[in-house]
């Protein structure tokens, strides 16, 4: 099963700004377009905290385990902001599809390409590749986009720590 790429980088995208959330609004900008978004959006004053309601409702998203509940949550997200596909090719960029309207803001687009590309990556990787790092206290987002699907972890610095834990775990027992 090959993911498309489009869905892999927005996901990928949602989980960066929520785990490490921009101190501003040009913050967000540098990452989005770090993370691979090409375009930027004129400023808008409430940019940095419409995009916070964003990421906000995404985790919602994320922290729900029932895959047809999942699946109302990212249908209502898409509603606000997704459109009928369109082929687009602006800034030298190639033919591309786009799965929302062209509202020139920065939180409608997130909106947009974060709840599209969580869908196409649930779809395609399964509804369970979405979740939080199981190294308690660690609560950030894991997308998982191994080959296996059994990615828990956020990172190797939390797998190693739920490791040492289960270690201790054992030899104290």
């Amino acid at each position: 099963m090959h993911l498309n790429p489009y869905g892999e980088y927005a996901v990928l995208l949602a989980a960066s700004l929520a785990n490490d959330w921009p101190a501003d609004r040009a913050a967000i900008e540098v990452r989005t377009l770090s993370m691979g978004m090409t375009m930027v959006f004129p400023p808008a004053p409430d940019d940095h905290e419409r995009v916070r309601d964003v990421i906000d409702d995404w985790l919602e998203v994320v922290d729900q385990s029932d895959p047809g509940e999942r699946a109302r949550l990212l249908n209502d997200q898409m509603a606000e902001a997704a459109a009928y596909p369109r082929l687009t090719n602006h800034s030298g960029e190639g033919w591309h599809l786009h799965y929302r309207d062209d509202v020139p803001s920065l939180p409608f687009v997130l909106r947009g390409i974060i709840t599209v590309g969580t869908s196409l990556h649930l779809v395609t990787r399964g509804m369970d590749r979405l979740g939080r790092c199981e190294a308690s206290p660690c609560t950030n987002v894991v997308v998982d986009i191994t080959r296996n699907g059994r990615q828990r972890f956020c990172s190797v610095r939390c797998a190693n720590r739920a490791a040492v834990r289960r270690h201790r775990a054992r030899s104290s027992a």
